[in-house]
This record gives C-alpha cells, structure tokens and sequence, in this order.
C-alpha cells in the first residue's frame, strides 16, 4: 500500500468533532483574562462565604460590636487590619459580611431574572397568539413605568431588606431577557430539526426543553452574568438613596454610602468598599464577555480549528 493511499483513506475515515461545550471549554481554558476573572469571583465568594466565622472565631471580632473610641483607626492598627469606622466596628468583618449580602442579592436576584425571564420568553416565542400579546403586553406595560419609582413605592410599605430586595429586582428585571429569549425562539421553532421533531410526533413541552432551550442557553449564560454585574451597581445606587439594605446590615453599597461623610478623616471607609464593587462587576462583565466568545458557534478561534 503506498504513502498516498494511506494519506486517502485517513482523510476518508470521519474525524471527531468537539461539542459547542466543549469547545467553549477550551476557550475559556485558553484565555487568561477570564480564567482570572472567575478565580477572582470565586475565591471572593468564597471569602465572603466562609470567611466570616473563622475571622469572628480567630480575630475575636463581632460585626456589630461598637467602639467608639477606637473609631476612624486606619488599616493595620490595634488587631484591625482593615481599620474601623465611625461607630469603631471592625471593617474587615464587616466587608466579609456585606460582601456576603451583597452577592447573596447579585446571584440570587440574576438567577430569578434569568428563571423568570427565560420561562416568559420561550412561552411568547413557541406558543405565539393571544400567549404572546399577553406577555408582549407585560413587557410593555412594565417598561413605560421606571423600576426606580418601583422600588421607591415598596420601600415606602415594607422595610428593604436583602429578600425584599432580591424579590423586587427579579421582578422589575426580568423584562430584557424574555426580549432576547422570545426573539431567539421565534428564530428557532422554525429551523429544520425542530419541524422535524414535531413531524415525528414530538409534544411542544420536549421540543421546548430538548430541541430550543439548549440553543438559547449559551445568550442566556451571558447575560445572567452580565445581570449579575448590574445588580451590584443596582444595590449600590439603592442604599445612596436610601431605599436598599437598611444598617445595621451591612453590604458594600451601604458601607460606601455611610462613610461618603467621613471621608477626610477615615478614607479608608470609602477605599475598601469602593475597591471591592469595581473589582466585582469588573470580573462580572468580563467573565462575560469571555463567555461571549466561547459560546459564539462562529467564532473565528473555532473556525481556525
């Protein structure tokens, strides 16, 4: 058998072709920027998870514990590597504990919208007809009135806290994914393996969940993560306004907001809490756009492959 027959028949034998997942996997493996963007978010979650215990445990520290004449101490002074604010309480402890807050409600939250948002947007899109001017109506009806008048009105009948607000956001939030995921739909329901499917006898609840929603995740994953950035920043705005998580709890959109007037005097109280947002929604929105790539199925790193 000669060296060209050879070459023929292995380029006749079919190769093995990688999954839309898995080549997203290799994408994200290969680039450095998003790997070290999760690493970020992850070991910050998990500090903020299970840090709080083993710092009150070990430091003697209490969240709530006041000092006062030990207040306004800067980082590194007296056992408080962080320092402490106005009241003398521990600023280390207490970021663990906003930090905590604050991310339980950017998860949380994003993960209703996206829950909310994607059930809404594939019921419109597959279903279509008086289903679809339903929630077109919703969707429209909610968009005239601004969220922030919304959130103004709730805080004027219930305290915010943490699950009010998580409730609210998930709410008023989950109007630009049921958007995107009923015009995906409305793309999809037409392509040639759905039809198929439902000439071969398939129900609308499998061609739902077997043949759309695996085609509308990859946006969907994208755009809980980009979500999640935005809550940050919502939560933020919020407590400057008075109308998000209410002190004694902390979370970083308060703890910046209390200490905007001692900032002559204990910077350190705007430093941290600032420094820890930015670095947040930064990881979030760029652990987004690299999820972007990876699960773009023309994207030209595959196409190389």
């Amino acid at each position: 058998m000669t060296t060209a027959t050879v070459v023929r028949l292995e380029q006749a034998i079919p190769q093995k072709t990688r999954t839309l997942w898995q080549n997203a996997v290799l994408h994200i493996l290969a680039d450095k920027l998003t790997l070290m963007a999760m690493l970020v978010l992850v070991t910050m979650t998990l500090f903020c998870v299970l840090g709080p215990p083993v710092v009150e445990n070990v430091l003697k520290l209490d969240v709530n514990r006041i000092d006062v004449p030990n207040k306004f101490l800067p980082p590194g002074t007296e056992g408080h590597l962080f320092g402490t604010d106005h009241l003398g309480r521990d600023q280390l402890i207490r970021l663990l504990y906003g930090g905590r807050v604050s991310l339980a409600i950017a998860y949380s939250a994003s993960f209703m919208t996206i829950l909310i948002g994607v059930a809404l947007g594939l019921i419109a899109g597959f279903y279509g007809g008086r289903v679809d001017d339903l929630i077109t109506w919703m969707v429209t009806t909610l968009s005239s009135v601004p969220p922030l008048f919304l959130l103004l009105i709730a805080s004027a009948f219930w305290t915010p806290s943490a699950e009010l607000l998580i409730i609210i956001l998930a709410l008023l939030g989950w109007i630009g994914t049921s958007r995107l995921v009923r015009g995906e739909v409305l793309s999809l329901k037409e392509r040639e393996y759905v039809m198929a499917a439902r000439a071969v006898g398939a129900t609308n609840i499998r061609l739902l969940v077997i043949h759309i929603l695996p085609n509308v995740l990859p946006i969907v994953i994208v755009t809980m993560t980009i979500i999640a950035g935005n809550l940050i920043l919502i939560e933020s705005g919020l407590s400057f306004l008075g109308v998000g998580v209410q002190p004694p709890v902390p979370t970083w959109g308060n703890m910046l907001t209390d200490s905007r007037s001692y900032f002559a005097i204990g910077t350190h109280l705007v430093i941290w809490p600032g420094l820890l947002i930015m670095i947040t929604v930064l990881c979030f929105y760029l652990v987004g756009d690299g999820l972007r790539d990876a699960l773009d199925p023309r994207s030209s790193w595959r196409l190389a492959e």
